[in-house]
């Protein structure tokens, strides 16, 4: 059965690349052997690809999916780390439609699988909250429940996230996932406002789950200054407990 953290946000933009990375980084130096997934990623810069018969293609390459894939120094091809993708920078559901590329779940479940017997652990990206829709009537929680794995919730420290934060925990328990924990997540220099010195605080007394690492702001996203600052906040017996 596979292991690892499924990570979703409480908004999009809230970072969980870099947690996604943070989390690899961690597990390897406690000393599994730990992959990267990012399912479903839009938004995707496009490849001109030259064939050998002088034919061509447009590749999409997504560029969180070629993170998490160098940071876990992965072989797979991105089919298999994102084996969906698109164009617009867009909800999967709005931009199948506009793209008219209709989108496999089996895909997804298969290329998991396909990791989960190579890797002893595994970190899965979401996109963006749970709510985001994937297909109709088919949202990233859903997607989380098929996974398996517990949930990572990554929260901004700003004004508002104690009402996010709270939606997303509450609503991912009472849908039956099993949520692992929160990280904070400063994906922009600090501001020093009242909210962002408190809401931590706040979020100890008054969430389900506990907070399990404050992620300080990176300028520099190289795999060394991610790991440095990972081994710092967080604490090997909670991630082992919580695998």
């Amino acid at each position: 059965m596979a292991k690892g953290f499924f990570v979703t946000g409480t908004d999009t933009g809230v970072g969980k690349t870099i947690i996604s990375a943070g989390l690899i980084c961690f597990l390897n130096n406690l000393g599994y052997r730990t992959g990267a997934m990012k399912p479903v990623e839009s938004g995707c810069r496009i490849q001109r690809f030259t064939g050998l018969k002088t034919t061509s293609a447009d590749i999409l390459i997504p560029n969180d999916g070629m993170f998490l894939k160098k940071i876990a120094n992965m072989q797979e091809s991105v089919d298999i780390i994102t084996p969906i993708r698109f164009r617009e920078p867009l909800a999967p559901f709005t931009a199948s439609k506009i793209e008219g590329k209709p989108i496999n779940i089996g895909k997804i479940k298969d290329a998991f699988s396909r990791l989960s017997k190579k890797y002893e652990l595994l970190i899965v990206e979401g996109i963006g909250g749970l709510l985001v829709p994937i297909k109709k009537n088919y949202y990233v929680l859903d997607l989380a429940k098929d996974i398996g794995l517990p949930l990572i919730v990554v929260a901004r420290p700003s004004l508002g996230t104690l009402n996010h934060t709270m939606l997303t925990v509450n609503y991912a328990i009472k849908e039956g996932l099993r949520v692992a924990g929160i990280i904070m997540n400063y994906n922009k220099p600090p501001e020093n406002t009242i909210a962002e010195k408190t809401n931590s605080d706040i979020l100890k007394k008054i969430s389900p789950v506990p907070i399990i690492g404050i992620f300080p702001y990176l300028k520099n996203k190289e795999n060394k200054a991610i790991e440095k600052t990972v081994l710092k906040i967080l604490n090997a017996d909670t991630i082992k407990y919580l695998l």
